[in-house]
C-alpha cells in the first residue's frame, strides 16, 4: 500500500523540520511549504492526503487557504496555532478543518491526530464506496423535492435548482439528518458522528454550524428539538404537524 503524504504549512522553518521529521518516522511522506501561496501550488501538483495547516501566514492566512480547498477537496486538515482562543477552534471547524492544535504542541499529539484524522478520512470514503451517487443523490431528492438535493459523488448541495456552498462538515451533517429523517440528533451525537469521538470541544460548535445552515438553506425543515439536538422533517410530517 502506498504511503499516505502530509502537506505542512508553516513559516516556522523549525516547526517543519521538527514535524516532518515525526511524520517521516512515522512512515508518511512529507512536502512542507511556507505559505498559502505555495500550499495552493502543491495541491495542483502533488495534492496531499492530509493538510497539517498554521493559521498565522505571511500573506493569505490559514483560514482563507481552508475555505479555498474546502470547495475541491475532502482531505481531512489539523488546523495549528498559538492562539488559544475557543473563537479560532470554531471558526477553523466551522470552515471545514478537521481537528485543531494550539502551539506549544507535542509532536507525538500530533502524529495521534494524523493517524486518527487518516483512519477516519479512509472509513468515511469505503462507506461512500457502498452507495450508488446516482442512488444516494436520488434519496435526497424524495427526501425534500427541490428543497434539497444533495450530489453525494461531487460533495455538491442545490435548493430550488440552485448551488448552495456549505463547508464539509456541513455537508456532513445535511447528508446525516437527510439519511435519517424524522430522526433527532442530539448534540453529543452529532459531535461524535461528524467531529469524530475524539473531539474535546464545545457542543456550541454545532449550534454555530446548525445556525449557519439554517441561512443557507432556510426553506428546508431543520428543526430544533428543545434541549436536546436537531431533527430534518420529511414533507409528510411536515404537512401533519
Amino acid at each position: 500500500m502506498k504511503p499516505f503524504s502530509i502537506a505542512i504549512v508553516d513559516d516556522d522553518p523549525n516547526i517543519r523540520q521538527i514535524v516532518e521529521a515525526y511524520l517521516q518516522k512515522e512512515g508518511y511522506l512529507t512536502r512542507s511549504v511556507q505559505s498559502a501561496e505555495e500550499a495552493l501550488h502543491l495541491k495542483e501538483t502533488e495534492p496531499p492526503d492530509l493538510w497539517v495547516l498554521d493559521i498565522m501566514l505571511p500573506g493569505m492566512n490559514g483560514y482563507e487557504f481552508c475555505r479555498r480547498i474546502r470547495k475541491e477537496t475532502e482531505a481531512p486538515i489539523i488546523m495549528i496555532s498559538a492562539r488559544d482562543e475557543e473563537v479560532d477552534k470554531i471558526l477553523g471547524l466551522e470552515l471545514g478543518s478537521d481537528d485543531y492544535l494550539t502551539k506549544p504542541f507535542s509532536p507525538r499529539e500530533l502524529v495521534a491526530r494524523v493517524n486518527r484524522a487518516l483512519r477516519r478520512w479512509e472509513q468515511m470514503k469505503q462507506r461512500g464506496e457502498r452507495h450508488s451517487p446516482v442512488e444516494d443523490a436520488a434519496a435526497g431528492h424524495q427526501l425534500l423535492g427541490d428543497l434539497l438535493v444533495l450530489d453525494k459523488e461531487k460533495r455538491l448541495v442545490y435548493s430550488l435548482g440552485e448551488e448552495v456552498e456549505v463547508t464539509s462538515k456541513e455537508f456532513q451533517i445535511l447528508c446525516l439528518l437527510s439519511e435519517h429523517p424524522n430522526r433527532a440528533f442530539s448534540r453529543d451525537e452529532l459531535l461524535t458522528l461528524v467531529w469524530g469521538e475524539d473531539y474535546f470541544g464545545s457542543d456550541r460548535v454545532v449550534d454555530d454550524l446548525i445556525r449557519r445552515i439554517r441561512k443557507k438553506l432556510d426553506k428546508i425543515p431543520l428543526e430544533t428539538v428543545w434541549g436536546f439536538g436537531y431533527r430534518l422533517r420529511s414533507p409528510e410530517r411536515t404537512a401533519e404537524g
